[in-house]
This record gives C-alpha cells, structure tokens and sequence, in this order.
C-alpha cells in the first residue's frame, strides 16, 4: 500500500517485474499460486486471512530463496544478540578466506544473493516473524541465543506460540547438523525437555562446565567440540558483558564446527567491529559516558544492558510497550538507576511500575530535552544510557532513527 523506491523500481523494471504502488489489486493477488509475504504484515490483516482461508502457499523470503542454494546455511535466532551473533560468525568465516553471503534480517535480500553470487555459506539472521512462514527450510547449524518475552502483541500474548515460532529454527534438522543453544535460558531449556529435536546440542553457559560446547570461566571462553579444546581471554575481545559472552562463544562454536581454526578465530575476534546501537559509546563528556543502546527494544536487553556497567546510571526508556514485564530489570534498576527518563507518547505503565523505586523520574517527548535533562542530572563517573525497552514508533521512524537522534544530540553537547 505504500509506495515503491526509485532505486527499487529500476531493479524490478530491468528484470521486467510488474509491481504496483500505493494500492492492491486484491484480485491478482488472491489468483495467485504462492505468495512471499513481508515478515511485517501480520497474519490478521486482512488480506493474508483471505489467502489464508484459500489454502493458499504463504511463504517467506527466506524460505523461497533457500529452495535454489546448495550452500550450508547457518541460521541464528533469539530474543537478544541475533545481530551481533550474525555479524560476527560472518566476520569470522569471511576474515578466514571462506565464500560467504549474509542475509536475513539483516544485509541484502537472501533471494538477490542467491542469483547473484556464488556462495559456499550463507549466514542468516532470523526473526520469528520470518520463520513462522518457513516450512521445509534446513539449517545446517543453528544458534537459539535465549527466549525472551517479545512481540508478544502477534502471538495473542501467549509465550508458548512465541517459543514454538523460535524453535521453528530446528524444524528440518537432521543428526547431521549441530544445534547451538544458551543451556541457562528458561524457556528454551522447557522447550527441550518437552520436544526430542534431531540435531546434535551443542550448549553454552555461563555457569556450568559443559563436556561439549563452551562455557565461562574465571574470565575465560572454554571451548570444546570437533575434537578441539582452547580458551579465549574474555577481556582481550572488543565485546563486553555477560550477553556478550553468549554471543561469542555461540559464534565460536559455529565457526569452529565449520572448520576454523584457533588461529583464524582470534585474528577475527580482534577485528570485529560491532553493529552501532547496541551499548555504543557515543562521547564521554565532562566524565559522563553516553551509550546507545536503541536496539534494546525488550526487557531482556536492557537486563543486559544494566548488567554491563558498574557505575550509576540515568536510563533513558519508553516508547512503544510491546507487552513489557519490568519486574526481571527492576532489582538492577534498584542498585544502579540514580535516574528515569521517560521518552514516549505514553509513559504512564513505566511511571506507575517505577514510581518510589527511582529516586527521580522526568519524562518528555522530545530526545533532545531528555539529553539536557540527563546532563543536569549525571555527575562525573555516571552513564547515560539510552536503552528504552520499548519499540520506537511513536515518535522515530524506527530504533535506528532513535539511536541516530540520540548521537546527535549528545554530540550537539
């Protein structure tokens, strides 16, 4: 129904593709045989109930374009950290010579790249809104970071549904191909003593020494599958945090069950350059760090968030709830907030919950008065952080949006 980019519009005329814009044609669509569905439209709009009620193929991209690869395909899913996971698994089998795309939710169209190049492996960011259209797609290796409550608004608010589209990852996994898991996340370790899944478990945790897998040490990533044993010195890697333990040693285990070295790892780990918005040190001014953490759109990431940092902290959060829970963050919140800043058009769930918790609570609609709010109130060695919970609609376009008004007006300071 919106409208259709110059840029994209050239593409699809090149290859003499019709399209339409700023309508529908219900009846071309209805007539047709199969239909690949953006993983935005909800499967209660409309027109999707109508295709729906004529038994008709709704599939996803990701679905569709991995019918016409022979490449290994290695998919991550989770809550939490699917974007850094992505990355750095693609930086670590890139940096190590090997032929690999990235796509997903993330980077370009899986479909387009599957025509274009000429790829030995695919690394594949998936939400749960891509593989609740996803039926016979076969992932070589999987990675389920956590499970988390999430978009709980699409699945009736009922957590099992969001579980179930999660460990739709694993659907088509045979004993050949290896899962990778966080062995300490509630739901998913539920899940596995519910459902017998075909793929070899290959777990991570930070509390347990696991005989296969990784796990956290003294500082240290303990690795131990393919026959390899080796270590990594958490504080040597450009990460930090405790999800970020997570996510490295997830990343690891990919890469090493496709044949990396050691050597080859740690070349990569060092290197890697993070995705911006997620903890990104913005300045440090006048003493006070500012971080950008737009991306926590859910509780569970501005858990980590929290957990990241030992000094005390005046939190920026609001926007769109999605269904938020703030009981798991509010023991941190207890220890570290000095200070709340409400940004959103509503903030009335997140004043009631933190009312005579939080010292000092402020809200405002407007990112640039929460910046000189939280300059009046952050003292030499605080943070402030932006990591809101929440999704960004009500007043950016999106979380990257937020996260770029944010820098800018941190750096106007």
């Amino acid at each position: 129904k919106g409208p259709i980019s110059d840029k994209y519009k050239y593409i699809l005329q090149q290859n003499r593709i019709s399209f339409e814009e700023n309508k529908h044609t219900e009846e071309n669509i209805l007539d047709a045989d199969e239909i690949i569905k953006s993983p935005g439209i909800p499967p209660k709009a409309d027109l999707i109930v109508k295709l729906m009620s004529q038994r008709k193929s709704i599939i996803s991209e990701i679905e569709f374009a991995a019918r016409y690869t022979d490449a290994k395909l290695i998919a991550i899913s989770g809550s939490n950290g699917k974007t850094t996971t992505t990355l750095l698994i693609y930086h670590l089998l890139k940096t190590a010579g090997l032929k690999v795309g990235l796509a997903g939710n993330i980077g370009e169209s899986f479909a387009k790249q599957v025509i274009e190049n000429n790829f030995d492996y695919f690394v594949l960011e998936l939400s749960s809104f891509q593989l609740d259209n996803m039926y016979h797609f076969h992932a070589n290796i999987a990675v389920l970071l956590n499970i988390t409550p999430d978009h709980l608004d699409r699945y009736n608010y009922d957590f099992q549904q969001y579980v179930d589209s999660k460990f739709r990852l694993l659907q088509n996994m045979t004993n050949a191909d290896k899962f990778i898991y966080f062995l300490e996340n509630e739901a998913i370790a539920k899940q596995l003593k519910k459902v017998k899944y075909e793929p070899e478990n290959l777990p991570v945790s930070l509390e347990t020494e696991v005989k296969v897998g990784a796990y956290f040490q003294n500082n240290s990533l303990k690795f131990n599958s393919k026959g390899q044993s080796f270590e990594i010195d958490f504080t040597k890697v450009p990460l930090k945090g405790a999800h970020n333990a997570i996510n490295i040693m997830c990343s690891v285990l990919a890469v090493t069950e496709v044949g990396i070295s050691y050597t080859q790892i740690m070349s990569g780990l060092v290197t890697f350059q993070n995705a911006p918005n997620r903890l990104e040190l913005v300045a440090t001014i006048n003493g006070v760090e500012y971080i950008n953490d737009s991306k926590a759109t859910n509780v569970d990431s501005v858990f980590y968030a929290l957990g990241s940092f030992e000094k005390p902290i005046v939190i920026i959060m609001g926007g769109v709830d999605k269904g938020n829970d703030y009981s798991q963050i509010e023991k941190l919140v207890l220890q570290k907030v000095k200070a709340l800043i409400c940004l959103g058009k509503d903030n009335s769930k997140l004043k009631e919950y933190f009312g005579g918790k939080v010292d000092l609570i402020m809200e405002t609609q407007d990112i640039k008065e929460a910046i000189l709010f939280a300059k009046g109130i952050a003292s030499l060695g605080d943070v402030v952080l932006l990591s809101p919970a929440c999704a960004s609609f009500d007043l950016f376009k999106n979380y990257e949006d937020r996260g770029a008004q944010f820098k800018e007006a941190v750096l106007n300071l």
